[in-house]
This record gives C-alpha cells, sequence and structure tokens, in this order.
C-alpha cells in the first residue's frame, strides 16, 4: 500500500506491507487417510480370517466350497444328493447324484452297503439277492426245513439215535432255527456234573454238524443248567459248567466239519432262562441250544 507523500518533499511515498496469516488446520490434519487405513485393515482382518479358516477345514470341506463360488459347477451340483444342505452337494459318498426332498439331509441309509463293507457294487449281487432280504430270509427258512427234515430222517434210520429223538426239538426264533437238545430224568447229554459227552449225544451233535455244513448261516451255542447248586461255588457253578457245555458242543461242531468262521457266539447263561419255569430244578432245564442265525441283511422279525 502507498501513502501519499507530503507537499514540498521529495521523499519517496512510504510503503506498507500488510500480511495476513490464514491458519491451515485443514492441512496435514485432515480425515482422509484414516479412511483409507481402516478399509486396509479391514481388508487384512479379513484376509487371515479366511486363512485361519482354510486352516481349520480338511481338503473335502475346501472342495465343496470351491464349487459353491464355481458356476460352471452349480449346475451340476443343484440335483445333487444334499444339494440344499451346506457345502453345495457334499453327501456321505461324492458318487451320489439324486435329487431329495429339501429336509433331507442324510443319505447313510441308502449309501452304507448291507454289511458296511465293499466296494460301489455292493448291495447289487446276482438277482439283488443282498438287497431283497425278504427273499434271503425265505431261502434260509428253506434250508432250515430240509436240514431238519435230514436230522429227523438220519435219526429214525439208527436206532441207538432214534430213541434220542424226543430229546431233540427243532424251534424256529427270530434269530433262526434253534436246536435244543434236552435232558430229562432218564438221559442226560453230559456226564452229571461235567463237559463230557455222552457217546450218543456226540453222534447226535456229529450228525447235526454234517447237515449244515453246506449252509452259510452263522451260529450259537448257549448253554443252560438247572438250579442244583454246588457245595463250593467258587470251584465250580452252574456258570462255569453252562458255558464249558457250549464250548464242548462248538468243539464237537468243529470237529465235525463246521468251519471256527460260522460259530458267532459261544455262551452259558447257567439257571437263569428254565424251560420248566415253576420248577427251575427240572433236569428239562438242563439242555444246550444250537441256534442257526439268519444271514446278515435280514430283518430278525
Amino acid at each position: 500500500m502507498t501513502a501519499r507523500a507530503p507537499h514540498g518533499s521529495n521523499q519517496p511515498p512510504k510503503i506498507i506491507y500488510k500480511k495476513i496469516y490464514i491458519e491451515g488446520h485443514g492441512g496435514h490434519h485432515g480425515g482422509a487417510w484414516k479412511v483409507a487405513y481402516a478399509d486396509f485393515v479391514t481388508a487384512m482382518m479379513a484376509f487371515f480370517l479366511l486363512m485361519w479358516l482354510l486352516g481349520a477345514t480338511n481338503e473335502k470341506q475346501r472342495k465343496a466350497l470351491a464349487d459353491y463360488f464355481a458356476p460352471t459347477l452349480i449346475d451340476f451340483k443343484q440335483n445333487s444328493a444334499g444339494s440344499d444342505g451346506l457345502f453345495g452337494g457334499e453327501s456321505l459318498i461324492d458318487k451320489d447324484n439324486y435329487p431329495h426332498k429339501a429336509a433331507q439331509t442324510g443319505t447313510k441309509s441308502l449309501t452304507v452297503p448291507a454289511d458296511a463293507s465293499g466296494g460301489l457294487s455292493v448291495g447289487t449281487g446276482q438277482k439283488g439277492s443282498l438287497k431283497n432280504k425278504a427273499q434271503l430270509g425265505a431261502e434260509d427258512q428253506r434250508n432250515f426245513e430240509k436240514m431238519r427234515r435230514r436230522v429227523e430222517s438220519e435219526m429214525a434210520a439208527n436206532p441207538k439215535l432214534a430213541r434220542l429223538g424226543k430229546h431233540v426239538r427243532f424251534m424256529r426264533t427270530r434269530d433262526g432255527m434253534r436246536i435244543d437238545l434236552l435232558d430229562d430224568a432218564d438221559y442226560s447229554m453230559f456226564a452229571l456234573g461235567t463237559t463230557q459227552l455222552d457217546p450218543q449225544a456226540s453222534k447226535l451233535i456229529g450228525l447235526i454238524a454234517e447237515s449244515i455244513t453246506g449252509m452259510q448261516n452263522p451260529i450259537m451255542i448257549r448253554g443252560h443248567t438247572d438250579s442244583l447248586a454246588y457245595g463250593d461255588p467258587l470251584a465250580m457253578n452252574n456258570w462255569i459248567l453252562s458255558s464249558s457245555r457250549a464250548e464242548a458242543t462248538r468243539r464237537r461242531l468243529f470237529y465235525g466239519g463246521i468251519p471256527e468262521q460260522r460259530f458267532e457266539r459261544i455262551e452259558g447263561v447257567a439257571d437263569r432262562e428254565p424251560m420248566i419255569v415253576n420248577h427251575p430244578s427240572d433236569p428239562r432245564n438242563r439242555r444246550v441250544a444250537i441256534t442257526l442265525l439268519y444271514r446278515a441283511g435280514r430283518f430278525a422279525d
């Protein structure tokens, strides 16, 4: 700013400078960089969270996640088992490819083989016999009846075994065909209080072994006693006697040609399951039950 010089003076005019300072509070203190930094931190947190999730999943789950985000695979997965559930269609067996109701998530009953072992073709045996439980059960029943007729016929043809006819009883149960070898007051299959088989009883069990050798049914043997107790139960008791007689019967069947793998269960129940309930000491409660079980895959009822 230039001031007017006084009159009559050659002095140059005075120049006055006026400086105006503007405070710059919006400069380096601005907030734009904070937004960028927050976005970076959020992205890093999401990245590390993703890394942690990938480390906590297995290969199958990661594949399912990848399939979910791959547009080219959606059409393939939309009709697969479990496609309405988590992970876009992964099921118990990946090769399943059939639709189901939206509320249904499990496929175990459809994909697990009948005997829980085998490959992709298990359950599709000749004529579907592994799947057709009714057909398998009917075949077992025919074999049981054929075996019963053979044993009865050969016993009747042998005079020494014919007298044991009343000591043999065939019973159809929910588990299979049970063959009861019964004692009475006049005859015992085993020497009293021992596991020594009577010679005729041994022949009878051998005859049964011959009749069931060609069958594939598993075998259960259960020993029973009457309620008469021993003097020293610590040395010998009905539990030991019943299980030992069941094992003696198993050995005789084994010597008669029955493979070891067919024996499913060998047990003794002492006097806990009497046949003559009102008279637990009745000698008819002493017996050995040989049960031909239904083959795996058939319902017991």
